[in-house]
């Protein structure tokens, strides 16, 4: 099982990864310089890769303005909680606002309402 990463950095790298992936397509597209329409077909595929990161990063910066900020107990840095567990974004704290989840095992599955 892959390590746990904060929910932040992991949609901010997401949205980096599709800027790479749209980057990549339009660069596929330029192996069809005869084909004016698949070309085109590439770079408009690869352009609207661009413009969903560019939806996500705003979307996570509207996020990230409303998550609370703490001070992780292990590191002492200031870090943002979104949800009800989350981890540091410095040292994977384990973190919780909840406190009947303090000291319990760190499961993404508490996020989820039951």
């Amino acid at each position: 099982m892959k390590p746990y990463k904060n929910k932040i950095n992991r949609i901010r790298s997401f949205a980096l990864s599709l800027i790479f992936i749209g980057f990549v397509i339009m660069y596929i597209g330029i192996f069809f310089r005869e084909n004016q329409i698949i070309m085109t077909i590439f770079m408009f595929i690869g352009l609207l890769a661009i413009l969903g990161s560019t939806g996500v990063y705003a979307w996570i910066g509207l996020l990230s303005t409303k998550a609370v900020q703490v001070v992780c107990p292990n590191c002492g840095k200031h870090t943002k909680v979104l949800g009800r567990v989350d981890m540091c974004m410095y040292c994977r704290e384990p973190l919780t606002l909840d406190p009947s989840l303090e000291g319990q095992e760190f499961d993404v599955e508490l996020n989820r309402k039951k």
